[in-house]
């Protein structure tokens, strides 16, 4: 796996050399918005099915459709994270994306609201109906 993670970070690298040139380049960043999008690639499926395993022994698993997708910081777009998923079938299928909001009140609390999302495109937003968030995922690179 880190080896492939290494590939894609690499092939990234020089996809971007031209604009490294101009530009200071955060490898650490390249590293977990790469990480995020090849481990949810890659391992999403194997991931999902942990999840509902794990739901499920604990006695609170679920008969609807479930995914894991990775998590978009609104405004920004980097990939962030990856989520489950979960909702009737028809809608999760629709589901590419969690946007992920952020914002404060009145400096007494912090709140992060996730939507799910029916594209990466963070410049518009279009949120699928009748899915939630069932679990965040951490992932470590």
């Amino acid at each position: 796996m880190k080896k492939q993670l290494l590939t894609a970070v690499l092939t990234a690298s020089l996809l971007l050399s031209g604009a490294a040139a101009t530009q200071a380049f955060d490898f650490g960043s390249l590293l977990k918005v790469g990480g995020v999008t090849v481990l949810v690639d890659k391992f999403g499926g194997q991931i999902n099915d942990f999840l509902n395993k794990l739901l499920m022994k604990n006695g609170v698993g679920t008969d609807y459709a479930t995914k894991v997708v990775p998590v978009l910081s609104v405004g920004s777009g980097k990939y962030i994270g990856a989520v489950q998923v979960v909702g009737p079938t028809a809608q999760v299928d629709k589901v590419k994306a969690v946007g992920q909001l952020e914002g404060s009140f009145n400096n007494i609390a912090r709140a992060k609201a996730l939507i799910p999302l029916a594209t990466t495109d963070v410049t518009n937003l279009s949120r699928v109906q009748g899915v939630g968030v069932s679990a965040i995922i951490d992932l470590k690179f």
